[in-house]
């Protein structure tokens, strides 16, 4: 008997700060649109001290567990190129935070950009060999370049939560993928560095090729083609980058299909537009926009590609369920970034210097203001001190 695996739940989450880039591109001297049109986002998520990978995952999770989910809980997948420790996995911390049972297994990921993906697939062969199980996957990041870089337009930050079951609420995963891996350097972030280093048109390029190549051998394995798919859901970066991948495959299609092709993509971009780079989230954020802002029906198939920067890509593809919308908050989310505050250029630099130091001294962070459930309170004896609301 063939096992239905795919999404249940999705949750999101990113600080209640935000750098509207208008303000950046004057600030940097620069035209409003080349941020607006030419990269494609409109604000980009400001990341305070108090909220790490750790955090903000805890945060976009604790949206979609309920106790009795919480207990049947069997693994915590955390895909993330932002770990806080070199040994011990953000997943461990967050199965703590959360209060997993102690026989959870609990495993961080990381390639760039693919590793919530790679926790997703991980998840769901797991459920198809253990039925009843449940697994959390978690793709968390902090995009940052630096100030004054040529990448600070593509910073921000946040994360999506996903619970892996059978009988998925939101989207049943179809069993064929198609992945490539090549030793490429177009994007890194040596041990020694805070912020990423990154060859941009390059990266581009190749995150392109992969899509192509990924693709063709998708409907080499299955024999489907563009007319079988609703959407197509790209890791976004930034969101001009996604709508280039689009643009190669869009002649396989009709005009009519063509132009919901195009459609889906809009609004599989709107939200990732107001936030930013969440890299390893940044395609299921796209996803979760999709959801939110799109005008799918359940029994449609969707296309997603996954990359990762060094380089990893992957294709694959799933059914929409009939009762998707019942699989997030959706009033939620809309408040979340309603709700957020603007800061200033001056702020924002301030905010981005403020990041724990790399020298190990005990730090007590400022976390009067904070509204987050989860967050950190500094580091006390080299360890860090993550904190609930409910529990002071």
């Amino acid at each position: 008997m063939t096992v239905t695996v795919g999404i249940d739940k999705i949750g999101f989450f990113t600080p209640d700060h935000y750098l509207d880039m208008v303000d950046l591109a004057h600030a940097r001297g620069e035209d409003p649109n080349k941020y607006l049109i030419g990269i494609g986002q409109s604000k980009q998520a400001v990341i305070p001290p108090t909220q790490d990978v750790v955090t903000m995952a805890a945060n976009a999770a604790s949206q979609i567990l309920t106790p009795a989910i919480k207990a049947d809980i069997n693994m915590v997948l955390f895909g993330t190129e932002s770990g806080v420790d070199n040994s011990k996995a953000t997943a461990v911390y967050l199965a703590h935070l959360l209060g997993l049972p102690a026989n959870t297994r609990a495993i961080e990921l990381k390639q760039a950009c693919y590793g919530a993906t790679a926790g997703l697939q991980l998840a769901a062969d797991f459920v198809r060999v253990h039925p009843t199980a449940k697994v959390l996957v978690i793709g968390a990041d902090i995009a940052r370049y630096g100030l004054r870089t040529a990448g600070e337009v593509t910073q921000g930050g946040g994360a999506v939560a996903m619970l892996v079951t059978a009988d998925p609420t939101i989207l049943a995963l179809d069993a064929i993928s198609s992945y490539h891996t090549a030793d490429v350097m177009d994007f890194w972030r040596p041990t020694y560095r805070t912020e990423a280093l990154v060859d941009g048109k390059y990266s581009t390029n190749v995150y392109l090729d992969f899509f192509k190549t990924v693709w063709a051998d998708y409907q080499a394995q299955t024999q489907r083609s563009i007319a079988d798919f609703s959407a197509f859901v790209f890791h976004l970066p930034f969101t001009k980058m996604g709508r280039k991948g689009l643009r190669q495959i869009l002649p396989e299609a009709d005009e009519p299909q063509q132009a919901s092709l195009t459609a889906a993509f809009e609004a599989s971009q709107a939200d990732n537009r107001e936030v930013g780079n969440l890299y390893t989230g940044s395609l299921y954020l796209s996803f979760l926009s999709l959801l939110r802002h799109g005008t799918l029906v359940g029994g449609e198939r969707l296309g997603f590609f996954s990359y990762g920067s060094g380089a990893e890509g992957e294709f694959f593809s799933g059914v929409l369920q009939p009762d998707y919308r019942s699989g997030f908050d959706d009033d939620f989310l809309t408040r979340q970034l309603a709700d957020r505050q603007a800061v200033s250029v001056a702020e924002y630099e301030a905010i981005f210097q403020q990041q724990l130091s790399n020298d190990g001294r005990d730090t007590q962070l400022a976390v009067g203001q904070e509204r987050a459930p989860y967050y950190l309170a500094g580091r006390q004896h080299q360890q860090r001190q993550y904190r609930h609301q409910a529990t002071n």
